[in-house]
């Protein structure tokens, strides 16, 4: 099976936050894609991190090291289809590249962005999220 993973999980797996072991769980067995807009989005984030002081350089450059070492399947979405999601949603691109490529492989989205899967539903997109 398929599942379409966004920044939020991977950044999660990597810097070994509470919801890994759960998102590993869920994610075992399983082909992992994404669209290639993640590894700006994951840089991005960890950048967010230096900002607030909660990561290092070091640190950072330990989990791109295990992020690039888990199998993705990095794919390209059609971004006409993509901006037409977000211009239905209301949303940036980046999170409809991943409605896009969970509806081009007809694949599951997984995410802790809650307002993501919400718009995941609306699209029909099938959601795995983490309990809490």
């Amino acid at each position: 099976m398929n599942i379409v993973v966004d920044a939020s999980v991977m950044v999660a797996v990597v810097a070994n936050e509470s919801e890994k072991d759960a998102l590993i769980r869920m994610t075992q067995g399983a082909d992992l894609i994404a669209p290639n807009s993640i590894h700006w989005e994951i840089g991005n984030a960890f950048s967010a991190m230096f900002k607030r002081k909660r990561i290092t350089l070091a640190q950072a450059q330990k989990a791109i090291e295990i992020y690039t070492s888990i199998p993705i399947n990095f794919v390209d979405v059609d971004i006409r289809e993509s901006l037409k999601i977000a211009d239905e949603l209301g949303i940036y691109a980046y999170d409809a590249y991943l409605l896009q490529c969970a509806i081009k492989f007809a694949s599951p989205l997984i995410s802790l962005d809650r307002v993501l899967l919400a718009h995941a539903r609306q699209k029909r997109i099938r959601v795995m999220e983490v309990s809490q």
